[in-house]
């Protein structure tokens, strides 16, 4: 089972330097910056994912800029993201259209020709064809049938079907080397097995399957099923954006092939608590909760407060940086974790004032965070990672702050999950 690393221009500069908080000097953006799998001692994924919608166009405004628009259009993804096929034999390079960025829209803007344009400028080995995405899933024992349900779920069927076909004829002439991926979209478990068996006959040989983000896991086992189910076994199944990485067994125990996610690196910024990866000593996924301290003369938070005139900046910055330096000297065994914990916690308080909170409620809610930031700077969880990210920067990648250091942790998330996931696969067998 392939993990597939979904790209959004997720790089960090090596040079960065963490007293200073600042990149390294004449630093120029992607030249010198480095991709996880230059970073990393081993790349932590099988292939990379690369969506329409990230990369944007004239229709669909993306993340890349128009000089780097036309450079990946000009040198394909392979070398724009410096991932070969000769340094990184049997990965996968693969595309799709992000339908999440064009889910409003009757119809969606890509067509079938363009999209294997797209894929044949960017010499990708595997594509999706052209899908609109369906929100809705039946619970079981109340599936619609295809009577039943509203006339914008079936167009969005019959739009991602159609282009399905269109996308298969076209594809013909991107060659053997290119894999055409047939996009499952449906409304419940039933009505995307039928799409899967429709795609099966048309002659696909990969399908993916799309709209399960949202989706509880419960669903998605039984989607898995009703699709599995239809379909020859030499059929292949991807699974489209699958955040729920617990739950590998699932994904084997239907057949899944390749599954995509940004989750790893994502959660390292964007979930609160469980933002910095481990495995137990019994092979599982365990957490921590990286330090918070973010920059006071940069932080939105604290600039408004400033503006209203509840906050002193000066003061601010000086808790920032007493903060700092009491994790960074509990880090060379200068200072005990509650000599340490105080500092953060006294930062942690005024970044989190809230007027309106009751006295009672703010000391619950400091005694609370006060134990999570304990369990962290007690484990010392840096000290037992041998990635380059802990390695190099040692306690640096727990504190919550920028983006160099909270893509870098995000970084050894992809490395402890792709060791986990290579210890499941190994176990699999």
């Amino acid at each position: 089972m392939k993990f597939v690393f979904a790209d959004s221009l997720d790089f960090v500069d090596p040079a960065y330097d963490f007293i200073a908080d600042r990149n390294g000097a004449g630093r120029t953006i992607h030249r010198d910056d480095q991709f996880p799998h230059e970073f990393l001692d081993t790349s932590p994924y099988d292939g990379i994912l690369v969506s329409r919608g990230i990369v944007g166009d004239a229709l669909i405004p993306g993340k890349y800029t128009e000089a780097q628009l036309m450079r990946f259009r000009r040198e394909g993804a392979r070398r724009f993201l410096r991932y070969s096929r000769e340094q990184f034999p049997d990965s996968m390079m693969m595309g799709d259209c992000g339908a999440f960025t064009y889910r409003n829209m009757p119809e969606p803007p890509y067509r079938a020709q363009d999209t294997v344009e797209f894929y044949g400028d960017g010499d990708f080995s595997h594509g999706c064809s052209p899908d609109h995405l369906i929100f809705d899933f039946d619970d079981q024992d109340a599936e619609r049938s295809e009577k039943e349900i509203p006339e914008d779920i079936r167009i969005r069927f019959e739009i991602t079907q159609q282009n399905a076909a269109e996308f298969l004829r076209e594809a013909k002439s991107l060659g053997r080397r290119f894999v055409p991926m047939g996009v499952i979209q449906g409304w419940s478990a039933p009505s995307m097995a039928q799409a899967a068996l429709n795609l099966a006959k048309m002659g696909y040989v990969y399908l993916a399957i799309g709209g399960t983000v949202p989706l509880r896991i419960e669903q998605i086992r039984r989607a898995l099923a009703a699709i599995r189910e239809v379909l020859p076994k030499q059929v292949r199944l991807h699974l489209l954006g699958f955040g729920k990485i617990e739950h590998l067994a699932d994904l084997e125990r239907y057949g899944v092939t390749s599954f995509d996610t940004t989750s790893p690196l994502v959660r390292a910024f964007k979930d609160s608590r469980k933002n910095y990866w481990a495995r137990s000593k019994a092979g599982e996924l365990s957490y921590y909760t990286a330090i918070r301290i973010p920059q006071a003369t940069e932080n939105n938070r604290l600039k408004v407060k400033a503006l209203q005139g509840r906050l002193d900046q000066e003061e601010a910055r000086q808790l920032e940086a007493t903060a700092l330096n009491g994790v960074r000297r509990l880090a060379c065994r200068e200072i005990d974790v509650e000599d340490a914990l105080d500092a953060v916690m006294a930062y942690w308080e005024k970044l989190n004032w809230n007027d309106e909170a009751s006295p009672s409620k703010r000391v619950q809610a400091l005694d609370r965070q006060r134990r999570i930031y304990a369990q962290t700077l007690q484990d010392r969880p840096w000290e037992g990672c041998d990635c380059r990210v802990c390695r190099e920067g040692g306690v640096e990648a727990l504190i919550f702050r920028n983006s160099n250091r909270n893509k870098r942790r995000g970084m050894h998330n992809l490395h402890v999950f792709y060791k986990h996931l290579q210890d499941f696969r190994a176990d699999a067998v």
